[in-house]
């Protein structure tokens, strides 16, 4: 299994102070997290999107960009480019130019977003989120792998013989599709031969683990291989520690301040309890022991060859305490337990 660290660049940490950060500062905090996360050994890094407080988010390749120039190996991800709300030509304009800053070592995770409240700031409809990301992923698809590409479609001006510029680094640039409620996303990654990103969160096992079977399912009946589908998870929170007690006790402080939030009731987590998000949810939270197990454990549903994981919810400290035990003892006995060519041979899942 390969391993990311992403970060949403969020500005609060209401579990254990109510000070933010300036900008600046908090900017600095995520480069420094990301060379922290290559130094680990960490495989990727990514950025997600946001317009909304209490987030920075609004600009991933802007600070992919210079997570790019601080760091020398690992890939970089958009987790995830809101493509619904975006007009493809820049989107293409923006990642090419940092695919060739980074050197090749750009990949775009693309999704319809989570938050309805990002549409209207855009002149869009909420309602229509599906059909806008199908449309606008459809032609950053051809944007990126196509020069000379002439298109019409419903929510942008037609094109008429248009190449991006720059051009990818590489022949392209590798698409992931985030998924995480419904088919319309896993049925377009399995379309387009596309890996697959399970966002992991919120909800019990089952519902993604149906989302993930309905990939491989459609993948199957687009005459694919199913050796070469391609599918990476997150999971709802971390808290690695040397004993149970001390990471249940360690991230109960974090859990209780999510549980009052208005993004988690939006939701409708199931989970009360700090407890019940261990037992029945995907939050890694428990002794290296444990949490090796429990990754495997959703590795027998998922049959993931990524893990992506966030330390937003964390203080400093405590952030740089867990991914420190989580490198040393989780990450070495997965690898070798559960074992991925995925960026070994600088594989390129949708570049072919």
């Amino acid at each position: 299994m390969k391993f990311a660290l992403f970060s949403l660049i969020k500005n609060a940490l209401e579990a254990v102070s109510s000070a933010e950060w300036t900008p600046h500062e908090r900017f600095r905090q995520v480069i420094d997290e990301a060379v922290f996360a290559e130094q680990l050994g960490f495989d990727a890094y990514g950025v997600g999107e946001r317009h909304s407080e209490p987030y920075l988010s609004t600009a991933p390749p802007v600070v992919l960009a210079a997570v790019a120039e601080h760091t020398r190996r690992m890939r970089l991800l958009s987790t995830v480019t809101v493509i619904s709300l975006l007009d493809p030509v820049r989107v293409a304009e923006d990642y090419a130019t940092l695919d060739q800053l980074s050197g090749g070592r750009l990949e775009l995770m693309i999704g319809k977003g989570n938050d309805a409240r990002d549409y209207p700031l855009f002149g869009l409809d909420a309602d229509r989120r599906w059909e806008y990301q199908e449309e606008k992923f459809v032609l950053l698809h051809r944007l990126l792998r196509e020069c000379d590409v002439t298109w019409s479609g419903e929510f942008r001006p037609p094109l008429q013989g248009v190449t991006v510029l720059p051009r990818p680094f590489r022949s392209s640039i590798p698409i992931w599709h985030g998924s995480s409620s419904s088919p319309e996303s896993t049925e377009l990654a399995a379309r387009f031969g596309d890996p697959l990103f399970t966002a992991n969160l919120f909800h019990p096992k089952k519902r993604y683990a149906d989302l993930v079977d309905h990939y491989r399912e459609r993948w199957v009946a687009h005459g694919r291989d199913p050796a070469d589908a391609l599918v990476g998870s997150g999971a709802d929170g971390i808290f690695v520690a040397p004993t149970s007690q001390a990471a249940v006790e360690g991230y109960r402080p974090y859990f209780d301040a999510r549980a009052r939030s208005a993004l988690h009731q939006r939701h409708g987590s199931p989970y009360r309890t700090v407890e019940e998000i261990i037992d029945g949810g995907s939050a890694l939270v428990g002794s290296p022991q444990q949490v090796i197990d429990k990754i495997a454990d959703y590795h027998a549903s998922f049959r993931h060859e990524l893990l992506a994981l966030s330390v937003d919810a964390l203080s400093l400290a405590d952030s740089r305490a867990v991914l420190e035990l989580f490198a040393a003892e989780v990450m070495p006995v997965v690898r070798r337990e559960l074992p991925s060519t995925v960026w070994d041979d600088n594989r390129c899942p949708s570049c072919t």
